[in-house]
């Protein structure tokens, strides 16, 4: 099941924790500001995005499965 990391644009605050994590999962832009809305994450790298998505420390990541509900732990 594909997972898409979803992001609050305007509550990012460019600490760049999630992008630490994986640079590829979580870019930034120019500024240093995240800019991963809409990133799928790929297979095998569930529980890498979810670490990305729990290190922010202005929770305005999630993690969401296809049906966009909010994941909070794998299985």
């Amino acid at each position: 099941m594909p997972f898409t990391i979803k992001l609050d644009r305007d509550g990012c605050s460019g600490h760049a924790r999630c992008a630490a994590v994986d640079p590829d999962l979580f870019p930034l832009d120019d500024q240093g500001y995240s800019v991963a809305d809409g990133v799928v994450v790929p297979e095998g790298k569930e529980r890498l995005a979810l670490r990305g998505v729990r290190s922010c420390p202005e929770r305005v990541l999630t993690l969401v499965d296809d049906d966009g509900n909010p994941v909070q732990k794998l299985g």
